[in-house]
């Protein structure tokens, strides 16, 4: 007997912010459109298991080190005692109220949800095995992969082992281990340092280069890297590990550095060294959707696989793996489908790294520039000029502009300090708009304000800031 047959206009396989995001602006376009995800709900990855847990963690975190710095400004509390289970509940509280929601917007949508995996028979057909019943062909005239990625585990490592996590154990909260390595000195696994350590664990950070976060400047992980000295128990550059066994203390590991093996051992060991595309299963070959050296499917300004009418959106299409850069491209995509004319050409793309401080850059880094030979400026403000740092005990911070030394046009922006994330919003409007540092100059910020920072940095590019001199 022959599978029963569903068709529709477009057919959207993952249900992360690229892959709902794409399927709700199908809707609102009047496109018939079936969303395909293992989920209940919408949110992928991003929701349940990434972005939005570890920001709820990460606020915990923050309230932990504000307590313990607020006796230097005169108030002492006592320790915080720490109710695990309720952690958790919190946690799931706000990763439900979200992925619910989505949900509700989906059946508004009257968007055609089905929770299950897909898998291509050829570019119009797709086989959809869901959670319960048999499977079914869903024939349509366009499909969108936005499957994402998970996690990259390095050799050696028993991964039999409750002792080994990746984020997705981190995030869960299993326990607080006394002994904490995290493999990987970037954005996943210094968010998730940051939160366990506040939490009371001994974090050591191992990262293979010489630098943490490695594609960020180094003027603006400086002051990151400074208090992460006080807040982990170590962090080791220029190192990597090579195996790990487990034992009854947990798991020694060995580490490499400088050409020299040694062996510790750490009650839980977390690999935070970065995602790979997910396109297991997917049969990408039946329907003639290539992948390039690096995994990632093959797609061109517009999203569109070597299948003209396939497209693959999100981490599976290429760096940066962020969801906001998924989301936008989600909403380009159902334009494109629905007959506009548009493509994913975006000047910016801002990235964040929640730690404390928080980092955010967005547009032409400083070292890309030179590497580059663009002739630029820097515009630096520093966060000690800053009357509202100040107030907020944080006078570390760094706000840089790096503008075309000819016209003052902003190509990047870069941030250090509380609410950077928050404060590179408008670092790139300037960018996608090619505004001149002249512009966000003249443009009037409110007192005090750590937004001010952006100003002041603009009014050196005519040596004019109020609050620096220029030597």
């Amino acid at each position: 007997m022959s599978e029963p047959t569903q068709e529709t206009k477009v057919a959207v396989i993952g249900a992360g912010p690229a892959g709902y995001a794409a399927a709700f602006r199908c809707a609102d376009l009047g496109l018939k459109t079936t969303l395909i995800d293992p989920e209940a709900n919408p949110g992928g990855v991003c929701l349940y298991r990434g972005c939005i847990p570890s920001k709820a963690l990460l606020h915990v975190a923050e309230v932990l080190q504000t307590s313990r710095d607020a006796a230097d400004w005169g108030l002492t509390f006592e320790p915080p005692t720490i109710d695990l289970d309720r952690l958790r509940g919190w946690k799931e509280e706000v990763v439900t109220g979200l992925t619910s929601g989505l949900g509700q917007l989906t059946r508004m949508r009257k968007v055609n949800q089905i929770r299950g995996t897909a898998r291509f028979k050829d570019a119009h057909n797709l086989v959809v095995q869901p959670e319960s019943g048999e499977s079914l062909t869903l024939k349509c005239e366009f499909a969108v992969i936005a499957t994402g990625s998970k996690p990259v585990m390095i050799p050696g490592m028993p991964e039999d082992s409750n002792r080994l996590w990746t984020s997705r154990e981190a995030l869960s909260l299993p326990e607080i281990p006394k002994s904490l390595l995290i493999v990987g000195g970037g954005y996943i696994g210094l968010e998730m340092g940051t939160v366990y350590a506040a939490l009371g664990s001994e974090v050591t950070v191992v990262e293979m280069t010489s630098g943490l976060l490695p594609g960020a400047d180094r003027s603006l992980v400086r002051p990151l890297a400074k208090r992460l000295k006080s807040a982990f128990r170590g962090v080791r550059l220029d190192t990597r590990v090579s195996g790990a066994k487990e034992t009854n203390n947990g798991l020694e590991v060995t580490l490499e550095a400088k050409g020299k093996k040694t062996t510790e051992t750490f009650e839980i060991v977390l690999v935070a060294v970065g995602r790979q595309p997910f396109t297991q299963g997917l049969n990408l070959d039946k329907a003639g959707v290539k992948l390039n050296d690096a995994g990632f499917v093959r797609v061109d300004e517009q999203r569109r696989t070597t299948a003209d009418n396939v497209f693959a959106i999100g981490d599976v299409a290429g760096q940066p793996m962020l969801a906001h850069k998924g989301t936008h491209e989600g909403t380009t995509v159902a334009e494109i489908i629905a007959g506009r004319k548009l493509s994913f050409a975006p000047r910016a793309i801002p990235a964040v790294v929640f730690t404390q401080p928080e980092i955010a850059w967005c547009g032409l880094t400083e070292s890309q520039a030179k590497e580059k030979k663009v002739a630029h400026q820097v515009l630096s403000f520093p966060w000690g000029a800053s009357g509202r740092a100040r107030t907020l005990g944080f006078s570390d911070g760094i706000t840089r502009l790096i503008v075309s030394a000819d016209s003052g046009v902003v190509l990047g922006v870069g941030i250090v300090g509380p609410n950077a994330g928050e404060l590179i919003s408008e670092g790139t409007l300037a960018v996608e708009l090619g505004a001149y540092a002249e512009d966000l100059a003249h443009t009037i910020h409110p007192h005090p304000t750590l937004s001010e920072t952006l100003m002041e940095s603009a009014e050196q590019f005519e040596g004019l800031s109020t609050h620096t001199v220029r030597r």
